[in-house]
């Protein structure tokens, strides 16, 4: 009879579920009433109230909406808002004769969302299914136990382990070892409160730590050790007096023992370390919470462990105070970071699995990637090869006369370019003598190829603009001069072999890394390389994202991505097809992504005998370089928190996405701000 009334009024729909157990789980003595109470409501508006809305679950949304402010980087506006620096605290807290701090998420930190989520790192050790949740459970009995003998909820690490123990079969002091182990190897110093406490035991200020925790003292007292935290005179935790901060009987405690002492309280908790304490009659400096903004600006539609990681990650370093940042740098760290990790390791990956010889990072986008791969991994073959769009075009020209007039024509018609403009861009400017013979080139064009319309359009002067109408007739006059632009390019196309041929001496397997989006350009090196220098080197190509269902050609590459001769990590027609769907080049998604990855190197223009030529900068140097610095900061910061858990480098596109979903809510406003910063414009080249 309960499993059928389970199955009824919780299991039934996914959005009830959910939103009971939120009230349910970890809940004790009134608060367990409360949660049935609760449920049954939600029972009564869904079936009675037509409150359709309650049966979805917020996580089945395809999208969250998010609104990231748009008005100043968020380091800043916290700083800001909250009126925090190291000087003014220390300052306050100079005032007391003794001063008191939490420890987790005031002078500890963990590089996760949730505490419980510590808990998936040792299910992994202890090779146990559904160990967090179990673990929650268990914790949760255990303090309603505590309840009935002590009139309190506090409960020891060796009281939750009996029970865990009985419920798992887990020999007690393995997994209480293991999760210890845990807490030590993740947790970390709060710089900002790192130099307060120095800034105060230098003074020689008295300093108590106060916590609300089941580990042991010893415990604590070790990861206060081995983070920077000593010269305290006491630690008390609650566990121990079976009193709490939560309760406020905790801070009687302290107040006895050092009696006629001034003592302010430093902590994060509203509650605990603020009201309750005031309420005890101890003085309080709060420390604005790291994780405020974490429902509103960060994504949660992720998996569990990467979503907690990068969420952690994210709010401890931009909102600890310690430091604030531009806007441009946290677009690298925030947007970026989780991003370029993410396609290293899958470049990594894919490198080890198919015994490739050496990687080529394509410029200009291949830039930031290559010097984050080697940090991440000194031991590969790695190279920054010079490659572009343009260079390709001219190369392509005789294999793929489409790409080469759809990219230098027909894009650009309507935008304001001159035909001069474009002879220019492709060049071949020489071509401009020829115009004044255009309308016998026609004529014989026309003759040649059984075009009947006499009257159609054949103006073409040097000044013209180009346009969807005469765009078609630049493209006749070329090729009508078509032996003369091959012959152009035939010197590049010479310096182009000799350069790569050097770079791929003895190479038999190599990987053109690339953003994309349609794969052109590492499927053009391939087939200059395999199909027209004859050089004996497979290449594939792997890029972040392809073209999408919004493209033109929505389907230009499907060929080479079945068969794995371009490899695509964010999504594709294959993978995450609701990536393909969002993302949108006519909404300038394309420029958001490169914007990333944008290099303060000069544009690459083509090979020629007299070396490499490069255009003039194109982009605010300084500016792209805060975004590389953001984005090497957060890989700094990522791997140093999991060094001593190697999965986690495991980052599918689709988490690798999810912070540019967040971005990009509220009308895509915040990614708007951002390009607008960098004065981008669309490049005739």
């Amino acid at each position: 009879m309960r499993l059928l009334l389970y199955n009824i009024l919780v299991n039934r729909h996914i959005g009830i579920r959910q939103r009971y157990h939120r009230c349910h789980d970890g809940a004790v003595g009134i608060g367990k009433v409360i949660s049935w109470l609760y449920l049954l409501w939600l029972n009564f508006a869904y079936y009675i109230l037509f409150c359709r809305f309650l049966g979805c679950a917020k996580e089945a949304e395809v999208y969250e909406t998010k609104r990231v402010p748009t008005y100043g980087s968020e380091s800043a506006l916290h700083v800001k808002q909250n009126n925090i620096s190291v000087e003014g605290f220390v300052s306050k807290l100079m005032k007391y004769d003794i001063v008191s701090f939490d420890i987790f998420d005031t002078l500890i930190f963990r590089p996760l969302s949730e505490p419980a989520d510590l808990f998936y790192f040792t299910a992994q050790k202890l090779n146990y299914m559904d160990y967090k949740n179990i673990r929650i459970c268990a914790e949760a009995d255990a303090r309603g136990k505590n309840y009935n003998r002590y009139a309190n909820y506090e409960v020891s690490f060796p009281e939750i382990w009996e029970n865990m123990s009985e419920a798992t079969g887990i020999v007690a002091h393995v997994g209480m070892e293991d999760e210890i182990n845990d807490e030590k190897s993740l947790c970390y110093a709060n710089p900002f409160m790192l130099e307060v406490w120095k800034s105060l035991i230098k003074a020689g200020k008295r300093i108590l730590v106060v916590s609300d925790m089941y580990l042991p003292t010893e415990v604590l007292g070790e990861i206060l050790r081995i983070n920077g935290f000593s010269g305290y005179e006491e630690l008390f935790v609650s566990n121990k007096f079976h009193k709490s901060k939560a309760k406020g009987d905790l801070y009687d405690v302290v107040k006895a023992k050092y009696p006629g002492c001034g003592i302010v309280h430093v902590g994060d908790n509203p509650v605990s370390d603020v009201k309750k304490a005031v309420k005890a009659g101890i003085s309080v400096c709060p420390y604005p919470q790291v994780n405020s903004k974490m429902l509103s600006y960060r994504p949660y539609d992720m998996s569990p462990m990467i979503g907690s990681a990068y969420r952690g990650i994210v709010s401890n370093y931009i909102y600890s105070g310690s430091k604030t940042f531009s806007m441009e740098y946290e677009y690298g760290y925030i947007y970026g970071g989780l991003f370029v990790l993410g396609y290293c390791n899958f470049i990594h990956e894919y490198a080890v699995n198919n015994k490739v010889d050496k990687l080529l990072f394509l410029s200009r986008d291949g830039d930031i990637l290559k010097q984050v791969y080697e940090r991440l991994y000194p031991d590969e073959e790695t190279l920054y090869v010079y490659w572009s769009r343009k260079a390709a075009l001219k190369l392509m020209a005789d294999y793929d006369k489409n790409d080469y007039f759809r990219r230098f024509i027909y894009h650009k018609q309507n935008q304001k370019y001159t035909v001069t403009d474009i002879l220019k861009s492709m060049e071949i400017s020489e071509l401009l003598k020829e115009l004044p013979k255009w309308k016998d080139i026609w004529e014989e064009y026309r003759r040649s190829h059984d075009i009947r319309d006499k009257d159609k359009f054949i103006d073409l002067k040097a000044n013209d603009e180009l346009t969807d109408k005469n765009g078609y007739l630049l493209r006749h006059f070329i090729e009508a001069n078509w032996e003369f632009v091959l012959d152009k390019y035939s010197d590049q196309q010479r310096a182009a072999r000799e350069y790569f041929s050097e770079i791929l001496d003895g190479i038999k397997r190599a990987v053109a890394v690339d953003i994309g989006w349609a794969g052109s350009g590492a499927m053009a090196l391939s087939f200059l390389v395999e199909n027209v220098w004859k050089l004996d080197t497979d290449i594939t190509g792997l890029i972040a994202g392809t073209n999408t269902i919004h493209n033109a050609e929505p389907d230009a590459s499907e060929a080479f991505l079945q068969s794995g001769k371009l490899v695509s990590y964010l999504y594709s027609q294959q993978h995450n097809r609701d990536l393909l769907k969002y993302h949108n080049p006519s909404k300038d998604d394309n420029v958001f992504w490169e914007l990333l990855l944008a290099s303060p190197t000069k544009p690459f223009t083509g090979y020629y005998s007299n070396g490499l030529h490069f255009g003039k900068t194109d982009i605010d140097e300084d500016k792209a370089m805060e975004i590389r610095r953001g984005i090497i900061d957060f890989v700094t910061e990522y791997t140093l928190r999991f060094k001593d858990y190697p999965y986690m480098m495991n980052i599918s596109g689709r988490d690798a996405y999810a912070p540019m979903l967040s971005a990009g809510g509220n009308k895509r406003r915040y990614l708007k701000e951002i390009a607008s910063r960098f004065d981008l414009s669309v490049n005739v080249d």
